[in-house]
């Protein structure tokens, strides 16, 4: 008999839609013997979760991509993942605007500064005494 785990993707074997493992039930007195195995589905945008005996499901069968069909979307993902970098790229190397480059204007001096050579012209030395 085929244990199953949460994970797992399986198909009820009269038919129905891919469903995934959620839970497995087993008894209160003997974690070997399995009483239900509860599946998750989505019908649209509305999920159903159902309780099912081990004998109804069976594991789902997946159909195998063409390596063709696989590489073709693997070249696709990363033709727009390049695309994202390389905007990313562009706008990170972009040269700053210098009219408006805040570390500039924040360096910069007001203009009412004054700097210590043109203190020193009008203020007297410290060392100058009155007489």
């Amino acid at each position: 008999m085929t244990v199953f785990k949460p994970g797992n993707l399986v198909v009820l074997k009269s038919g129905g839609p891919i469903m995934t493992v959620d839970a497995v039930n087993t008894d209160i007195f003997d974690d070997n013997k399995v009483t239900g195995i509860v599946c998750v589905w989505f019908v649209g945008e509305k999920l159903q979760r159902v309780r099912f005996g081990q004998d109804a499901i069976e594991p789902a069968r997946l159909q195998k991509t063409s390596s063709r069909k696989r590489k073709a979307r693997l070249e696709e993902v990363a033709g727009e993942y390049k695309m994202v970098l390389d905007e990313m790229v562009g706008a990170m190397n972009a040269p700053a605007d210098t009219e408006s480059d805040v570390s500039r204007e924040v360096a910069g001096q007001p203009e009412s500064a004054k700097t210590v050579a043109e203190q020193s012209d009008t203020a007297p030395a410290p060392n100058d005494v009155a007489a």
